[in-house]
């Protein structure tokens, strides 16, 4: 039997061993280039991801560390195909092999689109893109909310088309558009804006806008992050998404209440054109004012043309003055004829009775006859009273149609040799005398000049009418003039 101290075999303690190993697979795998589909995938406190590649026959652990995974252009998730660069090494503390990654890509497109499309699938069934949940953009927003870079040309075009349109103030939410830590940034940055109280130091935006230049598929993925698309849906702002140029196409266009073609696009959607505004607020008014003084001139036509259907002011005064004397002697006329029946009645019944009755029938005749008197009295006074004011309403109304007040408003009437009232001015010729009546006394004036009025109309002064030669009556007061 072999004694086993004996053996020329070396002996390894455990860590020797395990350290060989390490070696041995790291010199023989310094760099290895592995495609698989993602199985398990796990993101440390740390920052460190820990995931598993597998195809249907073998599986290898993975880790990436944190600053790796921090410029990665997408998110690593289950189920997606990718190819891994980096080298092979030992754990020994689990005695596992591993790939310790430094670079990582989706397996082509194809593997993205794939995954998008399903992505996209599962969030509408949630009805994150439903059309019932889109918000209307205000038409003139005064404030702006923007979610982008602030060192790339996205956010000075915006400020630009602004500022051309219809400048509005800007707040400004900078964040990462590209690599691992930029959709937890835009999510943030949008439940942000949503989470400002209204009356603050800082004003609540009317709506926002969510903007990013161009790029590959692997670029735009952030916008494409289910925790980015969640928060455009649940924003209380209305939200432009204006991600990529026109052909581009990411999740939060869909969740988003307005889809831009292009940085600049928002900007455009976002305000009017402050120039059109005033220009369309010129025309409305110049409209207004042309309607309001054409109505002004039918009404005061309709006035002018309703004013000579109405009777002269005096002779309705002079009319209802005549009623009132008419029915005032013939309420005295039926007092007198009243009281003189009652007093016939009251000596005849007199003599028929004897001294003590006929003093008592008396007394009650007599207080009788008072109440008649004094109900005749009160309906005679009322009758005075209702009369009075009957007067006095239709002299308002002749003070309202009297060309008195037309005067006490600063307007004079012009009268000729003969007293006629002058209606046109071409009737009167140079050097012709003149009596102007004002509100408070008459002076002379004597034509001067020539008419302003037409060639045509001038040479010849306007015809009076006969009827109206022939009708005039000389006024009751010298004080009193013709309206008309």
């Amino acid at each position: 039997m072999t004694d086993a101290s004996a053996s020329n075999t070396p002996e390894y303690t455990v860590s020797e061993l395990s350290n060989a190993l390490k070696r041995t697979v790291e010199q023989a795998y310094d760099h290895v280039r592995v495609r698989g589909e993602l199985g398990r995938v796990t993101v440390a406190k740390s920052g460190h991801v820990y995931l598993d590649m597998k195809d249907d026959k073998a599986v290898i652990d993975g880790v990436m560390w944190k600053g790796v995974a921090a410029h990665l252009n997408f998110r690593p998730e289950e189920g997606l195909e990718v190819i891994a660069e980096g080298r092979l090494s030992t754990f020994p503390g689990r005695s596992k092999y591993q790939m310790i990654i430094e670079r990582m890509e989706p397996a082509g497109e194809g593997a993205l689109m794939a995954l998008l499309e399903a992505r996209k699938k599962a969030l509408a069934a949630e009805g994150l893109f439903s059309p019932d949940g889109k918000r209307a953009l205000p038409f003139l927003p005064r404030v702006i909310g923007v979610v982008t870079s602030p060192t790339g040309a996205v956010i000075r075009d915006i400020l630009h088309r602004l500022e051309d349109r219809f400048p509005v103030h800007v707040l400004l939410w900078p964040v990462l558009v590209q690599g691992e830590k930029a959709a937890d940034q835009i999510a943030h940055a949008i439940e942000g804006f949503n989470a400002i109280e209204p009356g603050g130091p800082v004003p609540v935006p009317d709506v926002l806008i969510v903007a990013r230049g161009g790029g590959s598929i692997e670029d735009l993925w952030c916008f494409n992050e289910e925790r980015v698309v969640r928060a455009a849906a649940a924003s209380r702002i209305p939200l432009i998404s204006a991600v990529g140029h026109e052909t581009d196409t990411t999740l939060i266009d869909y969740a988003s209440d307005r889809r831009a073609p292009t940085p600049t696009g928002a900007a455009e959607i976002a305000v009017p054109v402050r120039r059109e505004l005033v220009e369309r607020i010129s025309t409305t008014t110049a409209r207004l004012m042309s309607a309001l003084v054409r109505g002004l001139d039918r009404k005061a036509a309709d006035l002018k043309s309703a004013s000579r259907g109405l009777p002269s002011p005096r002779a309705t005064l002079n009319e209802n003055n005549q009623k009132l004397d008419f029915i005032a002697s013939r309420l005295n006329g039926a007092a007198q004829s009243g009281l003189e029946r009652k007093q016939t009645r009251l000596q005849a019944a007199a003599l028929q009775m004897r001294p003590t009755a006929l003093r008592r029938d008396l007394a009650i005749k007599g207080d009788r006859f008072q109440q008649s008197g004094a109900r005749l009295e009160q309906a005679f006074r009322r009758e005075l009273g209702d009369q009075a004011r009957t007067l006095g309403s239709l002299g308002a109304r002749l003070e309202a149609l009297s060309h008195k007040s037309v005067l006490r408003r600063g307007f004079a009437l012009v009268k000729d040799e003969s007293g006629a009232l002058v209606r046109q001015g071409a009737a009167l010729t140079s050097g012709q005398a003149v009596t102007l009546v004002f509100e408070d006394t008459t002076r002379g004036a004597i034509v001067d000049g020539a008419s302003s009025a037409s060639p045509s109309s001038a040479s010849k002064p306007a015809a009076r009418p006969k009827s109206a030669t022939k009708s005039r009556k000389k006024p009751s007061s010298p004080d009193q003039g013709s309206l008309f």
